[in-house]
């Protein structure tokens, strides 16, 4: 029986066992087979499949693509003894029979755990996902980069287990092989550099292992523009000078590492991160001011719709550290970094911002601002109206004069709206208790102020989510009426609209109202990333999974190194459980369960993920979490805390559960 190999996995390859070649040309139907091959035997709607690849043609023109390509596909394997793609008039799938699929391999070899069985896996590892391919269609593309990087994860994810465990039991050689497969993946992983350096220098091969360092700091500076960390240099130094008593240990090295983050591509229009201003008060009290200042002049700058704006959760992570500009740019995938100071002293305040840019380290602009409190908001639209005057001087002024809006004529309303906002950033509940407090009192002194009723809203959301509600009947009415409140008065306020819409949405279940304020936040601001984050898990209780993950990686790209990341990637989790792609669900929310452990949502996905594809150890754990998180989950309320609108979707949920071991 001839047998159909299918290689993904570093560009693709198709042949048969006995070494007779299939020649497949065409890059969509490559890109078909692919998306059929990473789950063989799962059953593609027609339509799903011809919005994939052909999404920029009408629906008629795109089924009548998929049919023509549909053909090709089986003329081509026709040698087969069986024909593996399976077709009638409304949905395809792919006979895994008489195929050995390398992807499905490297996640079977992955799933087991086993060194040997990592090992395996590692050496199908040839590369990322289709390498090579070139498919222009936006929707494919989106899914060709989700599934790479959930791959990649993945196998960096067990070579780096592999490497701790080996080093752990002494298998110094099975470790090396880990190290250098990880710095194959990505040359500037630190911590595996460090572990061939020392087994190197262990075995009294010190050229080897300074060779490696100079390698590595050569490639950190001509790309990144920084240098080693300094447990590396140490380490370095160590071996030059034969200090061996001196070097540091294997262990010591790993702790101190952390992966380089990935580059990201600058997009197709103007871009620009907003770092946190330096705090020159003298007072550490003023720092929520600063941030606050620039947390509006990113708002202002994100409401122009030529231009891409980095969210402040992603640029702030920069916040108190001394990075160079290059480096943020590439680490941010933006051409401008705007960065300041404020100083606030008595009644007066002192704006001072520069605007650099990434590529080259230039800078374009330079300006102080000098004016009463009262005049703080004036300030902010200058610094605005400069920056994108150096961006593009052509710019309308129109758009600039649409960007200055007060949020409150209030200074103390604003002054404890920056307070609220300085506290809703973690996932504490004292701050989220103190911070609804200052939204309260913002609200008290400018009752027409709508952003403080979209986070007072908001922080109801998170007390659901986490478990925190004393009466969900009281605390569900008050967060209607927040939401209702910030609506009517926010109808041009962009944050205003999409945290009163998921708080419509996810506190009240009022899914289509909820839905229809983001989407008009989305119009008002397309930068803003919690707008895409919210539309994210309000798209996933419709129904609509596809749409939910194209909106949260719209929200990832927006704030790349967001804390909330972990929500992201807990709406991609969920999204792909209620499209029946359990394995996929499970992986993202142990990736989500990873980045944060203490927000159920994630922990919940994966419980029920884990349940329906029989993997006991893992619902166990997960069902142990949640039981932790939200003590007081149950069957019998799972409905009013997940509010799915389909019925089907329900069922899918509460099952899920039941099998991990969630009670009546």
């Amino acid at each position: 029986m001839a047998v159909l190999e299918v290689m993904l996995l570093g560009g693709f390859d198709l042949r048969f066992d006995d070494g007779r070649p299939c020649n497949l040309p065409g890059q969509k139907e490559r890109a078909l087979l692919a998306v059929l091959a990473l789950k063989p035997g799962a059953i593609y709607p027609r339509d799903r499949l011809a919005a994939l690849l052909w999404s920029d043609r009408g629906d008629s023109q795109a089924r009548d693509s998929l049919k023509h390509a549909l053909a090709k596909l089986r003329q081509c394997l026709e040698p087969a003894d069986t024909q593996p793609i399976v077709a009638d008039r409304q949905s395809v799938r792919l006979d895994p029979a008489s195929l050995r699929i390398d992807v499905v391999d490297f996640e079977h070899l992955l799933a087991k755990g086993q060194a040997e069985a990592i090992e395996r896996a590692m050496a199908l590892y040839r590369g990322e996902l289709l390498e090579g391919i070139q498919v222009r269609d936006p929707a494919f593309e989106d899914w060709v980069l989700l599934e790479r990087a959930r791959l990649q994860a993945r196998a960096e994810e067990a070579a780096a287990g592999l490497l701790t465990r080996s080093l752990a039991e002494g298998e110094r050689e099975r470790a090396a092989a880990a190290a250098r497969w990880l710095l194959m993946v990505d040359p500037l992983r630190e911590e595996a550099c460090r572990v061939l350096m020392q087994i190197h220098s262990e075995r009294g091969e010190t050229a080897q292992a300074l060779k490696l360092y100079d390698r590595l700091r050569d490639r950190l500076q001509r790309e990144l523009g920084i240098a080693p960390e300094t447990v590396t240099t140490r380490l370095c130094e160590a071996i030059r000078q034969r200090r061996d008593a001196a070097s540091p240990t294997l262990v010591e090295a790993g702790q101190a590492g952390r992966p380089i983050p990935e580059l990201l591509p600058l997009p197709d229009k103007p871009s620009i991160a907003v770092l946190a201003f330096q705090n020159l008060s003298g007072d550490p009290e003023q720092e929520y001011f600063a941030d606050g200042i620039v947390e509006e002049i990113i708002t202002a700058l994100s409401r122009m719709r030529w231009l891409f704006v980095i969210a402040r959760n992603s640029s702030f992570t920069y916040k108190g550290r001394a990075v160079d500009v290059k480096q943020i740019g590439r680490e941010l995938g933006v051409r401008y970094v705007l960065e300041g100071s404020v100083r606030k002293a008595g009644n007066r305040v002192r704006i001072s911002g520069q605007l650099i840019d990434a590529s080259t380290g230039a800078h374009l602009w330079a300006d102080r601002f000098d004016g009463a409190l009262d005049d703080v908001f004036d300030l902010q639209d200058q610094v605005t109206e400069n920056v994108v005057g150096a961006i593009a001087p052509r710019l309308e002024q129109a758009e600039i004069e649409r960007a200055k809006r007060k949020p409150t004529e209030s200074l103390d309303a604003y002054d404890h709206f920056l307070r609220g906002m300085a506290g809703v950033h973690t996932w504490e509940r004292a701050a989220h208790q103190e911070a609804l407090s200052h939204f309260y009192k913002a609200i008290e002194l400018d009752q027409n102020f709508a952003s403080a009723y979209g986070m007072a809203a908001r922080c109801f959301s998170w007390r659901k989510a986490c478990g925190w509600m004393d009466d969900p009947e009281k605390e569900t009415a008050e967060a209607v009426r927040l939401s209702r409140r910030a609506a009517d008065l926010g109808r041009d306020d962009a944050l205003a609209l999409c945290t009163a819409g998921i708080g419509l949405a996810f506190v009240a279940g009022q899914l289509e109202d909820g839905d229809a304020l983001i989407e008009n936040a989305l119009a008002l601001n397309p930068n803003l990333a919690w707008a895409w984050l919210f539309s994210g898990w309000v798209k996933v209780w419709l129904g609509e999974p596809e749409v939910a993950i194209e909106h949260a990686m719209r929200a990832m790209r927006l704030s790349p190194h967001d804390p909330h990341t972990f929500s992201m990637q807990s709406v991609v989790a969920a999204a792909h459980f209620f499209a029946g792609r359990y394995a996929e669900a499970l992986s993202w929310a142990k990736v989500a369960m990873r980045t944060h452990m203490n927000a159920p949502l994630q922990s919940i996905v994966a419980a029920a993920s884990a349940g329906l594809i029989g993997d006991s150890a893992e619902a166990e754990a997960a069902i142990a979490q949640v039981r932790q998180i939200v003590p007081g989950l149950r069957l019998s309320n799972l409905k009013a805390f997940m509010p799915l609108r389909r019925p089907e979707d329900v069922a899918k949920w509460a099952e899920g559960l039941r099998r991990a071991g969630l009670p009546d």
